[in-house]
């Protein structure tokens, strides 16, 4: 089965709240790769080692450290869901840090969307090395 890809402009279309409940399965599978290629060990160290990247703060942070790498479109679509709506905030995070990482979800459900593979690898890579775990 081939993955649908949608054009910039109709992936853009979807409503930040869509594209963050999307770009949420994108980043943690990124995640859960790259703490799987670090090393075989037991699940559980696994599962711990992706939390802390899941994370509000430590996504709140990876923001910070790939905003300087964005194209104007991309920018624009993290606002768009750092601004979003009808957002619950869990007790275990800042609300600040929880829109940001929303951002995020966002930023990478919309380049996944629109078949930017590559570009999602580079911001990811990024992210990784300025913010190891």
């Amino acid at each position: 089965m081939a993955l649908t890809v949608l054009s910039e402009h109709e992936a853009g279309a979807y409503s930040p709240n869509v594209l963050a409940f999307y770009g949420d399965c994108v980043y943690e599978l990124l995640v859960r790769r790259e703490v799987v290629l670090r090393g075989n060990t037991n699940a559980g160290r696994l599962h711990d080692l992706a939390v802390e990247q899941v994370r509000a703060s430590y996504q709140s942070k990876a923001v910070d450290v790939i905003e300087p790498m964005l194209t104007e479109r991309e920018a624009d679509i993290l606002r768009r869901g750092r601004n979003a709506g009808g957002i619950s905030v869990p007790k275990s995070a800042k609300p600040s840090e929880y829109r940001r990482a929303t951002a995020l979800e966002t930023l990478f459900g919309y380049l996944s969307l629109s078949g930017q593979q590559e570009r999602i690898e580079t911001l990811f890579a990024a992210i990784c090395e300025a913010l190891p775990v």
